[in-house]
């Protein structure tokens, strides 16, 4: 799975051999360890660690000028493009969302019904949870719900990095069942399974994973003092109108429409609605500064909110790329395959290189694609079920990249916790939204149940 798009034969070699092609990604690791260690969370911290890893790669690749083609090619994959302009578009759209206190109005409801602290974090599992499994999409569900949401946390004495757990792992629980989910898609597919019978097969191991996710949500969501303080929100129900701009874009995407067409027509939506509700001036939207020669307002500044985001997966996914092109995954494949001899092994040899190739790609779908054929071909030569080898497949990449500091799910969700800082709620660092997703931990607990016991193994 190369990608330099110029159909080469053979793999793309670095000086020093295999240590050459992964130093540029452990400099990047040793960057992100240092920017969480230092708490640093702001996105834009990675991109000077980024250059710095795509510096490196170029000197010690061998043919440099193949080495730049696979890095454009990596950055200008259409799902790349496709998160870079969502992100945008979701940046606008919680700008819009916040300016006309929707956020207020969302405090004021749920003290109404008497939900505040833990049970706001609960809440905003199973509302993550329903959006996902509905729309398919982990990253939609966080840039529509996580700046909602997470502000909203600072009145009702919510927990923060709890409550930005809850709502990763609740679109962490959509990615793994829905029957739209790209990653259920492709491990269904990759393994010539039925995708309805493969997520009935799955929810053995989704729901408890989530029901002990929701019970450490509860225990430990709490906030360190009453609610209040800087947090305090109190715009009543007006704000509450602003609702049906998000609901419009649900819509658009349970009718299967484009993820960027859901999110045009709900910042249209949103805009339209704050001004006839007069949440919002019509200045307020776009207005010109003449003497610093610029333009500012509630678009620009949304725009702006994705831009840290945005960079930072365009220079990853250059990076990633340099390493496909080394052909190391393929390489991972190959061994594995060599070395599996009996049922129990080759589940494990299958977890173990799925596990290796989303470390290495940070990218679910790339990993599943990649694994996913050795997976079947050693999976019908021992007499493993094709629903159980999807689950396994699913399980795995429904894991890591909701737990790693670098991979783009956690680095997303870090990223929308600045929505939350007029409210009082704190930015988060990537690393520490990882370790209070509690469903991603729950699903690792299920896997292992799985590779240890062979749970779910006779029905697949």
């Amino acid at each position: 799975m190369h990608s330099g798009g110029q159909g080469y034969a053979e793999p793309l070699r670095y000086r020093g051999g295999l240590a050459g092609a992964l130093a540029p990604f452990a400099v990047f690791l040793a960057g992100v360890a240092w920017l969480a260690l230092s708490g640093a969370p702001d996105e834009r911290g990675f991109w000077p660690i980024l250059l710095l890893a795509l510096t490196l790669g170029l000197l010690l690749a061998r043919d440099r000028t193949r080495y730049a083609e696979a890095m454009v090619a990596g950055m200008s994959r259409p799902v790349v493009l496709l998160m870079v302009l969502a992100w945008l578009l979701a940046g606008v759209l919680a700008s819009l969302m916040n300016a006309s206190g929707f956020v207020s109005a969302l405090v004021w409801a749920a003290g109404e019904l008497g939900v505040r602290g833990a049970a706001w974090a609960v809440a905003a599992f199973v509302i993550a949870a329903v959006v996902s499994t509905a729309t398919g999409t982990s990253l939609g569900t966080l840039i529509l719900c996580a700046p909602l949401l997470y502000p909203a946390g600072a009145a009702l004495g919510t927990a923060p990095t709890v409550l930005m757990g809850a709502i990763l792992g609740g679109a962490t629980f959509g990615d793994n069942v829905s029957p739209v989910s790209d990653t259920t898609i492709a491990s269904a597919t990759t393994q010539g399974a039925e995708i309805g019978a493969v997520v009935r097969s799955r929810m053995r191991y989704a729901l408890p994973a989530a029901a002990a996710a929701m019970v450490a949500t509860g225990l430990t969501g709490g906030g360190d003092g009453p609610a209040g303080g800087p947090g305090t929100l109190d715009g009543g129900a007006r704000g509450l109108v602003m609702l049906a701009a998000p609901a419009l874009v649900l819509v658009l995407l349970l009718a299967r429409r484009h993820l960027l067409e859901g999110l045009l027509f709900g910042c249209a939506a949103a805009a339209a609605l704050a001004l006839a509700a007069g949440l919002i001036a019509p200045q307020e939207l776009l207005r010109l500064d003449v003497e610093a020669f610029t333009a500012r307002g509630l678009v620009v500044d949304g725009v702006e909110r994705g831009l840290g985001i945005s960079v930072f997966t365009l220079l990853l996914m250059g990076l990633v790329a340099g390493l496909e092109e080394a052909g190391l995954v393929d390489r991972l494949v190959r061994r594995a395959e060599s070395e599996t001899a009996s049922p129990a092994a080759a589940e494990a040899r299958a977890v173990v290189a799925t596990s290796a190739a989303v470390v290495l790609t940070t990218h679910s779908v790339v990993a599943l694609l990649a694994v996913g054929p050795f997976v079947r071909r050693v999976g019908e030569r021992l007499g493993i079920a094709k629903e159980r080898r999807a689950n396994l497949l699913d399980l795995t990449v429904c894991v890591w990249p909701f737990l790693l500091p670098y991979c783009i799910p956690t680095i997303l969700a870090a990223s929308l916790s600045a929505t939350g800082t007029d409210a009082g709620m704190p930015r988060l660092a990537a690393w520490t939204v990882g370790l209070v997703n509690y469903h991603s931990w729950g699903l690792a607990a299920m896997l292992v149940l799985a590779l240890a016991t062979g749970y779910g193994r006779r029905r697949g």
